[in-house]
């Protein structure tokens, strides 16, 4: 959990600190203190001043809280003092890590019995992959990691498994449909991935929209920050689940697919090019068939007429009924 949180940019829930918070218009956050992070927040009250700093005795905050009320010009009761303890510490990190793996076993066992092993390991890369990607955009960028953001990470996990699950159910529609023909893995997954992509875009896209209407809301217009860190981490793993199920899993499935007697056969015969023989052999069949069934309907519609003229023309006619005088 170090590495985790010397990486990440963890907020005060996370490791601990004091928080002296205070509604100011002269305080200036151009000379701040050593060890001291001091930051300005626009809220809908009015301009706030935050200083953080590490745990101090008592005697420390009320010296702080005293100062900084004398610098602002603002009464010392107007001066917040938040103390708060690490209780998303060691303890909550390890207790989250244990979740997420029980989380990762139930999905694995879940799909392998829906579906296949194959299929749940694919799946499994592809949210190990989403969750990654998310954590690394907050390392980059040193967005403060809170408990609205450990949320959504655990939201990510749920969305990117839905579209994985919709495009792997597609997969074994067409493997059962092309069972009998010499189909290999990589086209049977290419056609399942287009025929879903309109739907796998338009789901995200659809999710996307509102992210962004909460991260706007809550960044720009209330100065929300618990709206802004959770809309944040829930749009990047948003964007990373929309391709990963797509370009993640499903190539992944392909590849372990491929190692199959019955697939790997058939990816011989298509480094070969005996797929396009197979293929262009069997549509010349099916023409030729097609052919033939038309012309023996043609000749047999033929030899009906034939029959039928014939008979109207040599039946002698009726004779007539002489009428009585």
């Amino acid at each position: 959990d170090r590495l985790v949180m010397n990486l990440l940019r963890a907020s005060n829930n996370m490791v601990g600190r004091v928080k002296n918070q205070t509604i100011t218009t002269s305080a200036s956050v151009a000379s701040p203190r050593k060890n001291a992070k001091i930051q300005t927040l626009q809220g809908i009250d009015g301009e706030r001043l935050r200083v953080q700093v590490g745990n101090q005795p008592d005697e420390v905050r009320a010296a702080v809280q005293a100062a900084i009320a004398k610098q602002a010009g603002v009464e010392v009761q107007e001066v917040s003092v938040a103390a708060v303890s690490s209780s998303w510490g060691r303890s909550i990190t390890v207790k989250a890590i244990r979740a997420l793996l029980v989380f990762f076993v139930l999905v694995s066992l879940y799909i392998a019995w829906r579906f296949e092993w194959k299929m749940a390991s694919a799946a499994i890369l592809a949210m190990a992959h989403d969750v990654l990607i998310s954590v690394g955009v907050y390392a980059i960028f040193r967005f403060e990691v809170t408990p609205a953001t450990v949320v959504a990470f655990l939201t990510i996990l749920g969305y990117s498994l839905y579209d994985t699950v919709v495009v792997f159910d597609r997969v074994k529609e067409n493997i059962d449909r092309f069972n009998t023909s010499r189909m290999s893995m990589a086209n049977i997954v290419n056609v399942s991935s287009n025929q879903v992509l309109a739907r796998s875009l338009n789901t995200s896209i659809s999710s996307a929209l509102p992210t962004i209407a909460l991260l706007v809301v809550g960044s720009f217009i209330m100065g929300a920050k618990s709206l802004e860190e959770f809309a944040i981490a829930l749009l990047v793993g948003m964007l990373t689940g929309a391709y990963s199920s797509i370009f993640i899993a499903t190539p992944l499935y392909a590849i372990f697919k491929n190692r199959e007697p019955k697939y790997a056969q058939v990816k011989n015969q298509v480094a070969k090019g005996a797929e396009m023989a197979a293929l262009f052999e069997h549509s010349t069949t099916r023409a030729a068939q097609k052919a033939a069934a038309s012309e023996s309907a043609s000749s047999r519609e033929t030899s009906v007429l034939k029959n039928t003229s014939s008979n109207v023309l040599t039946h002698p006619p009726r004779p007539r009924k002489r009428k009585r005088r």
